[in-house]
């Protein structure tokens, strides 16, 4: 049976709107709403973040506070590498934006350099824009670029500043370690909301998405199955969630909500389905925004889900 340890990153700066910094502490009202002792029971610790960078003027138009991105993530990193490396030991990590999740799979490599590293990205996102391909330059749509090592330079349509292409180098590079995953060693879950330069990389690196339909129409179980399946190959995986892959019915509770997504109890089930895999070594859950929300539900919602994931991960992992 192995430990929970949950790493808090309580950092908003890769975000266009305001309030996922605020989704931990939304959380744990969810879990104490629920009776639940969950962040009693489990340590913590806090990496600390650069939302202070929130009031400042904008410097990197492309890669918005690339600077803070890359100061968290490199602190997240040696942490996530040390519970990794912890005998017993599981990380669930808690983030803010989903600009952090560099990080956290930076630090999987790190412990583990010569383990093929597999990723499940739950989420109705890609997140595999560039500096030179963003739309937006808000941080949060560029993690899987930066694990990938992927300017995407075919689609560029931006000039990022010189101090920009320093910081995105540098995060693409953390940990001494690039890139990070192989294309045929992600796999996308609920994906359903891309710009033209994201659906032009993903084709050409033929990266898999599973649809919410496809998930529908198998059941959770052989879904389950069959993206772990896909990711044989791999010694190692990480599962990153994003709340917005859900469906915006259940709660609007997130930045970016996306129709036509997953319900809270197919989310729920089909994490806990992928954790009976002992391939599977950390789990993230991000982007709760509280502040978009009605009654905290989005937060409940998640809390649900990731007490249903810990229930599992200390049972049968």
């Amino acid at each position: 049976m192995k430990q929970i340890k949950l790493i808090e990153v309580k950092s908003e700066i890769g975000a266009g709107t305001r309030g996922a910094s605020m989704g931990i502490e939304a959380l744990k009202i969810a879990a104490l709403d629920f009776g639940s002792y969950f962040f009693k029971r489990n340590k913590s610790i806090r990496i600390p973040v650069e939302n202070r960078l929130l009031l400042e003027p904008i410097k990197n138009e492309f890669a918005k506070r690339i600077a803070g991105v890359y100061t968290v993530v490199d602190k997240l990193s040696k942490e996530v590498q040390k519970a990794v490396e912890a005998p017993n030991t599981f990380p669930i990590i808690l983030l803010g934006d989903h600009s952090s999740s560099i990080g956290t799979v930076a630090g999987i490599k790190m412990a583990c350099p010569d383990k093929r590293l597999g990723v499940i990205w739950i989420d109705a996102h890609a997140d595999i824009h560039s500096p030179y391909t963003t739309p937006s330059g808000n941080m949060h749509g560029m993690p899987i670029a930066a694990m990938l090592d992927e300017d995407n330079m075919e689609n560029r349509v931006n000039n990022p500043e010189e101090e920009t292409i320093e910081y995105w180098e540098k995060l693409k590079s953390l940990g001494g370690i690039k890139p990070k995953i192989l294309p045929s060693d992600l796999i996308y879950v609920s994906m359903r909301d891309l710009e033209i330069q994201e659906t032009s990389i993903i084709k050409k690196l033929n990266i898999r998405n599973y649809p919410v339909s496809e998930i529908r129409a198998k059941g959770v179980e052989r879904a389950g199955v069959e993206v772990l399946n896909y990711l044989d190959k791999c010694d190692i995986i990480h599962i990153s969630f994003d709340v917005d892959c859900m469906d915006p019915s259940i709660s609007r509770g997130t930045g970016t909500p996306t129709k036509n997504g997953l319900t809270e109890r197919e989310a729920g089930n089909f994490i806990s389905r992928l954790l009976y895999s002992k391939k599977i070594v950390s789990l993230e859950v991000t982007e709760i925004n509280p502040t978009l929300d009605r009654e905290n539900l989005m937060a409940e919602n998640a809390f649900e889900i990731l007490q249903k994931a810990a229930n599992q991960i200390t049972r049968v992992i």
